[in-house]
Parts: structure tokens; sequence; C-alpha cells
């Protein structure tokens, strides 16, 4: 028999916790150095990549932050291993490609790191100028042959290619403070959330312009496809998501109890878990677009992914 558990990062708690997505019990939590933020889970399902961004938030000023990436087995729920980014530091958005290689980039230094083998290695195998400043998110694509630097201070999305030092990045502005995006299966769109301007664009990637364009809900700071194929903005500024088909027409807005902050999605395609401020997860019907239910959590819940586990 299986369980639905939900894999949380909860940042002013400093922990990762496994949840049960259906009855809200927390059933394990492992205590990581002050402020993870972002993860991602390898293909196996097997190792979560939490990235130690060390402070409260991107606001905060001076020469401090994390400089590691923590591996955590999700069968033992244990920190098995411990890549360093110095000198690099600030440690936020990840990714992994189909060859399960790992990027972190570094927002202190706006560097993009490498790693080949992340489940054995310590240090980086590469390290690639994002090309813009404050570099907070990236997309990349299944392969790892191009990534975008989403820039929260140059107002800009860049082109470049992680393995490959000598292209200099690509450069444009598709709006004033973009941050959450989202990119096309086919690597042909980038989605990008403008939090300054309460807009959604569509972004050519091989012409690097904008095509289209849509007004979201207030503050706008991370962009997320549903199974269904819809885009999903979750607005900070208020308490609701705004949703969008592909080419950007508006498909409605669906209002919460709180403001959301992150969210994810049940691989049955009929439920989303939606990070709240005010500390709860709140289960969303995907169809009806109502909350099913809510369950509390430690301080700050972000990031999520949904396993299924054997009991």
């Amino acid at each position: 028999m299986s369980r639905d558990v939900l894999l949380l990062n909860q940042k002013c708690a400093h922990t990762l916790s496994l949840y049960d997505a259906t009855s809200g019990e927390e059933l394990n939590h492992l205590r990581l150095p002050d402020y993870p933020h972002e993860f991602v889970v390898d293909s196996s399902g097997r190792y979560a990549f939490v990235g130690h961004y060390g402070i409260l938030g991107a606001d905060c000023i001076g020469d401090q932050g994390g400089c590691s990436v923590f591996v955590v087995d999700l069968k033992t729920f244990a920190l098995v291993n411990t890549l360093s980014t110095w000198p690099y530091y600030r440690i936020h958005g990840l990714g992994i490609d189909d060859q399960d290689r790992l990027y972190a980039m570094s927002e202190g230094h706006n560097t993009l790191l490498l790693f080949n083998t992340p489940l054995t290695q310590s240090t980086p195998d590469l390290a690639v100028s994002s090309g813009g400043y404050k570099t907070h998110l990236f997309a990349l694509t299944k392969a790892g042959d191009w990534a975008y630097g989403i820039n929260l201070l140059s107002n800009t999305i860049t082109k470049f290619k992680p393995h490959d030092a000598t292209f200099a990045p690509i450069a444009m502005i598709p709006g004033r403070k973009p941050e959450g995006n989202s990119l096309s299966a086919d690597g042909r769109t980038l989605f990008i959330s403008n939090r300054d301007d309460d807009s959604i664009v569509a972004v050519d990637t091989e012409s690097m312009t904008v095509r289209a364009s849509a007004t979201t809900g207030r503050d706008p700071n991370r962009i997320y496809r549903d199974p269904r194929g819809r885009l999903i903005t979750t607005n900070y500024g208020e308490s609701s998501l705004s949703l969008f088909d592909e080419t950007l027409a508006p498909l409605g807005t669906i209002q919460l109890e709180a403001i959301p902050i992150a969210m994810s999605f049940h691989p049955d395609g009929e439920q989303a878990f939606v990070s709240l401020k005010g500390d709860r997860i709140a289960v969303l019907d995907l169809e009806s677009g109502q909350v099913r239910r809510s369950f509390a959590t430690r301080a700050e819940p972000d990031v999520s992914c949904l396993l299924v586990r054997d009991h």
C-alpha cells in the first residue's frame, strides 16, 4: 500500500519535513543550517538537493549567506553529502537535467555552478556567469544545454550555456523585477512573471523577444504549469492565484485564505499543494478551484514536492 507524502522546505524553521499529504501529520523532519530555500529532487525520487541561501530574504544587505547544497537521502531522511560552493554564496535557484547533473545558482555572485556527480563529489566542476545582476532563479532545458537567468536587479533575462563559459550571455528586458518562470516542454517559450508590473509574458527563446503578455494579480512571484497544461501565478501581493492558457488567455482567478508562497502538484493531476503565509498548506482541487482542506506546518513553508511512498 502506498502513501502520499509531501516533502516541504520551511525556510524560517530551517527544516526539511515530510508530511502525510492526506492527514497533514508531520512524519519526519530534518534540521538544516539556517535559511535553506529552494530544492530539487533527482529522477529516482531518492535524493533531494537543498540550496543554502543562508539569510532571510533577497533584500538582506552585506556579504553574507550560505555557500552549500545539502544532499538528503529521502529513504533514510538523513543528510548524506554537502556540496561546497565557496566562495560563491546565497545559493538559491536549483536545477537538475536529464542526466541528474545538478546546477546551483549563487545569487550573491550571479554564477551558475555545475556538479556532474552530486551524490559523491564535494566541489563544483564548472562555474559560469549568468550575465545579469541578482540572479535569483533560472530555467534549464532538459538536456542542460541552455539556461535562462532571471535577474531581479538588472530587470533582465539572460540566455547562456551552462557548459560553456566562453559563450557571451544574451540579455533582454521582459518587465520590471522578473522572478517567476516556466519553460515550455519544447524549450521554445519561456514564461516570466514581472513582480513590479503585475504581468506574465511569453518570451520566444530563439529571438529573445516578448510574443505575448497578460495581467496577473498583484506581485506574481512564481509561475507553475499544472498537469492540465495551465499556467498559474502565485500572487504574493494578494491572496490569489491567476490562471492562463499557453497563449496567455486568462482562465480566471482562485481566491485563497492567505498569501500564496509556492505550490506543487499531485501526479494524479487532481490536486495542488499551496504553501501559504500563516504556516499552512492548502490542498486545492484543480478541477473546481476549491480548497479541499488545509493543514499546519512549521514556520514559512515554501517549496514542496509530492512523493509516493510504500508503507
